[in-house]
């Protein structure tokens, strides 16, 4: 999992919560990179260990996708049509 910040202005329009050592995650990241980047679209992982505000919203659900623009989230297990569905 990434937990740096990208340039504002080159921000992905979509963030996977979770953490090191989660196999959920691992498995949604793999599904997110088969599936998103076909049409281009990018993914930021974030680590959630690393801020406690993260935990206490996410530490019971990762992994969670969320499309930044609106704040819609799809908690795990989502599938290859849900994620399509987001975007």
């Amino acid at each position: 999992m990434v937990d740096e910040q990208p340039d504002q202005n080159h921000r992905p329009p979509f963030v996977l919560y979770g953490t090191l050592g989660c196999h959920l995650c691992e498995d949604a990241a793999r599904l997110l990179f088969d599936v998103l980047p076909v049409d281009g679209v990018t993914v930021e992982e974030i680590d959630i260990a690393h801020d406690e505000h993260l935990m206490a919203e996410y530490g019971e659900r990762i992994p969670v996708l969320r499309r930044r623009r609106d704040g819609r989230e799809l908690d795990w297990p989502f599938s290859t049509e849900d994620v399509l569905t987001l975007d």
